[in-house]
C-alpha cells in the first residue's frame, strides 16, 4: 500500500466509525488521550481536521508539542489505523467553516461542551506516517507519507 492507498482507508474509517482517538503530551510529557470527531477535505490529501476551543488544555499542549498520533477502528476490530503527524492550530473563518461541513452534525459533543460557535479554532494534523493493522490476518502495514 501507498500513502494515497491508506488515505483511502482513513477516510474509510472515518465515515464508518466517526469518531477517533487523539493522543498527544502534556506540558509535562505525560500521555493524553481524548474522542475527538476527525474528518478529511475532499482536495487535502495527507491531512486531517477537527475542532477544537483554543481554551481547550489540548489546545495549549499541542502548542508546546506539536506531535500526535490518531487511532482509528473497525467496529469489528477487523481493521485498526494509526495516524502520526503534527498539528498546526489555525485560526481561518473559512477552513473552519470548510472544516464544520465536513463534519456535518456530528459535532453534538462538542456544541455541549463548547456553545460558543465562534469560539474554536481548526487542528489540521500533516500525516507524516499510516500503520494499519489487520489483527485477524496478522497483517501490518506501515506507511512513510512522502516514500514509496
Amino acid at each position: 500500500m501507498n500513502a494515497s492507498e491508506m488515505f483511502g482507508v482513513l477516510e474509510r474509517l472515518i465515515e464508518r466509525a466517526k469518531v477517533a482517538i487523539l493522543a498527544n503530551v502534556d506540558e509535562t510529557t505525560a500521555p493524553r488521550m481524548r474522542w475527538m470527531t476527525p474528518a478529511t477535505i475532499r482536495g487535502s490529501e495527507g491531512l486531517i481536521y477537527a475542532l477544537t476551543a483554543p481554551d481547550f488544555d489540548k489546545t495549549a499542549q499541542l502548542v508546546n508539542n506539536d506531535r500526535v498520533e490518531w487511532m482509528l477502528q473497525s467496529q469489528e476490530l477487523a481493521e485498526v489505523l494509526r495516524v502520526r503527524g503534527r498539528v498546526a492550530i489555525i485560526d481561518n473563518p473559512s477552513l473552519k467553516s470548510d472544516v464544520e461541513e465536513a463534519l456535518g452534525g456530528r459535532l453534538g459533543t462538542f456544541w455541549r461542551v463548547n456553545p460558543d460557535a465562534s469560539n474554536m479554532v481548526v487542528l489540521e494534523t500533516v500525516i507524516e506516517e499510516f500503520v494499519y493493522y489487520r489483527p485477524m490476518e496478522d497483517e501490518k502495514i506501515s506507511v512513510k507519507v512522502g516514500s514509496k
